[in-house]
């Protein structure tokens, strides 16, 4: 089954710098999923997994415009430690990615520094200004479920549950 619209795809993949510094990969865990055609997966990547199947790989480069955005010099903000999502908030330390609680949902910044009640963080997106290089390798195709198409997003293992 080829990737299209809404059609459930699995894959693993491991993302790098240009220079080749590993960033993040799912090689260790489960795979990534997402309902393809929708917001949950960078459009370009997106473009290029249309028609591919079960056991392909690609490889995708993107700028940073086409990724998460360039830099912006002005991005720190003071934020009350009760608003992160993160296991242990005594050991929050500069330089950590942790995610806080947005009208908009969770979303990646990272620590500036650290006070007792508040902690100072940086909200570009830890990869903003770089660009990147995706190696991907598609596991699984699969039709969405009704609910799935219904609520823009996938259901069940690797995905979205309510």
């Amino acid at each position: 089954m080829e990737i299209e619209k809404d059609k459930v795809v699995a894959f693993h993949y491991t993302l790098a710098g240009l220079d080749g510094q590993e960033l993040e990969s799912s090689l260790s865990s489960e795979p990534t999923v997402y309902l393809h055609g929708q917001s949950g997966m960078l459009w370009p990547v997106q473009q290029a997994l249309l028609g591919k199947k079960a056991g392909d790989k690609v490889e995708v480069e993107l700028t940073p415009a086409q990724a998460y955005g360039e830099r912006k010099e002005d991005s720190i903000t003071r934020i009350p430690i009760k608003h992160l999502t993160v296991k242990n908030k005594k050991k929050l330390r500069k330089g950590q990615i942790v995610k806080v609680n947005t009208k908009e949902g969770g979303r990646n910044v990272t620590v500036v520094k650290v006070g007792k009640f508040n902690v100072d963080v940086d909200t570009n997106h830890p990869f903003a200004g770089i660009a990147l290089k995706y190696n991907i390798e598609i596991v699984e195709v699969r039709k969405a479920e009704p609910e799935e198409l219904s609520h823009g997003h996938v259901h069940g293992a690797g995905g979205h549950q309510h």
